[in-house]
């Protein structure tokens, strides 16, 4: 299924026929969870909902894998990983963006951000559970060990995530701790502007993977 036709279907249904070619799926799934998180809101709640519809299609398309099932989520769940990869690199690009404009906001408006980005691991696999438990048992079965294993050994967006939480907090310990006298207005927007340079980063760089993407695993 051409990735454009994605967009007229729900997103559930859509990652459900993902999983129909398995030499493929790494790519469908990425490609269709790149282009859903574009076209949501760049914040918490706008990913997990993504994920929640992502992961259900991935479980109903599934289904049919029989003996192929573990392969088929394996692949799926890479799929998912690359394409939230991208996301914890977009905001982190996006808070060191504004964090090297210094006055131009709070500490706490660091701390928000930096709190966002640190759920992006813990929601990913958090949600990948949650929408395990209502499928069969061979499903749920090989869902919770990706679960357990990506724990245990990290994932390539908790890996970025863990990167960005180190540099600041070295940064924050040196410059950043310090309450600033700053007035609540200077710094209502800030909120607005981490939203949308963070989708700036991320479309430039989904549309670049998109325009790379040859079907192999990066």
């Amino acid at each position: 299924m051409p990735e454009s036709d994605t967009t007229s279907e729900p997103l559930s249904d859509a990652a459900a026929e993902s999983m129909r070619d398995p030499e493929r799926i790494r790519e469908r799934v990425r490609a269709l969870t790149l282009q859903a998180l574009r076209e949501q809101t760049f914040d918490t709640k706008g990913f997990v909902s993504v994920l929640k519809d992502v992961t259900e299609g991935i479980t109903r398309g599934v289904s049919t894998h029989g003996e192929g099932t573990k392969a088929a989520l394996e692949s799926a769940f890479a799929g998912l990983d690359d394409a939230f990869t991208r996301a914890a690199h977009a905001s982190s690009l996006a808070v060191k963006e504004l964090a090297a404009k210094g006055k131009e906001f709070s500490d706490t408006e660091l701390r928000h951000s930096l709190e966002q980005i640190g759920r992006l691991e813990s929601d990913f696999l958090q949600t990948w559970g949650r929408v395990s438990e209502s499928a069969s048992s061979a499903v749920k079965e090989e869902m919770y060990r990706l679960m357990t294993h990506a724990q245990r050994t990290g994932t390539g967006t908790g890996r970025v995530v863990s990167s960005t939480l180190q540099e600041f907090s070295n940064r924050m310990g040196a410059q950043w701790m310090q309450v600033r006298q700053d007035g609540p207005d200077a710094f209502r927007s800030f909120g607005e502007r981490f939203s949308q340079a963070a989708s700036g980063f991320f479309a430039a760089m989904s549309e670049a993977f998109r325009r790379d993407d040859s079907g192999r695993p990066k």
